[in-house]
């Protein structure tokens, strides 16, 4: 008797499995699924570097970091951004050592700061980064396009999706020969695809006087895309 149940729970639920199905099937509709998409344009770029500074003795690496760091706020106040909108990611001060003698010798420290950077006025990018750059005082320089403002792109895509849908509805009803009529209910799942686009990397041996334009010159950030998928019910007449 004991093998026989799971044999008997089995069934159990294919019984429920089937009864859900029948629940959910109503009778004079057509059920459809769809994908929709929008692209939109980015509205934020993200400046990433690194900051180090290597000395024999932890005081003197955090003071010249320190002071390169001051070199940034007065990049960004120059370029008419507020230092505190830049952000600390990482801030560490590790020790550096010499590992080809048979013991390891303590050479000096190192402080290393990582920073990022939002920027909604896109002109100022390109200045920045370049006297970044030449600054030799940051390092892994890159930018990234984002959107954040997401939710006019969402209901863009919901909009794709539903009409999506419908199409596929209409064809339905169409071949069955009957009018299609009214949505009688849907579900939406939205997909944020905000992947960072990095579109720059370490410039540290550009220098300013290089006659050629920048790499990304008149170039447009690649666009951030978002979709949608829809499951919508609608009656047949």
């Amino acid at each position: 008797m004991k093998a026989c149940i799971p044999i008997i729970v089995c069934l159990l639920f294919s019984a429920v499995a089937s009864a859900q199905d029948q629940k959910y099937a109503q009778p004079n509709t057509v059920q459809v699924g769809a994908d929709g998409k929008f692209e939109a344009r980015p509205d934020t770029a993200f400046v990433q570097f690194n900051v180090s500074a290597q000395e024999s003795n932890s005081r003197a690496a955090y003071d010249r970091a320190s002071k390169e760091v001051e070199q940034v706020r007065q990049i960004l106040n120059s370029n008419g951004v507020d230092p505190r909108s830049a952000e600390i990611g990482y801030f560490a001060i590790e020790p550096v050592y010499d590992y080809h003698s048979p013991k390891r010798k303590l050479v000096g420290y190192m402080v290393n700061v990582s920073v990022s950077l939002k920027l909604k006025d896109f002109p100022k990018i390109g200045p920045i980064t370049q006297q970044l750059s030449d600054s030799d005082i940051t390092g892994n320089q890159s930018v990234s396009y984002t959107l954040e403002d997401k939710e006019a792109a969402k209901i863009k895509a919901v909009e794709d999706a539903y009409r999506r849908a419908r199409a596929s509805a209409e064809a339905v009803a169409r071949a069955s020969g009957r009018p299609l009529g009214e949505l009688s209910s849907a579900a939406v799942d939205v997909t944020e695809n905000l992947r960072v686009f990095p579109v720059m990397r370490a410039l540290a041996q550009v220098k300013a006087e290089a006659p050629n334009p920048a790499p990304t010159e008149e170039f447009t950030p690649q666009p951030v895309s978002v979709t949608a998928h829809i499951n919508a019910v609608f009656t047949l007449k």
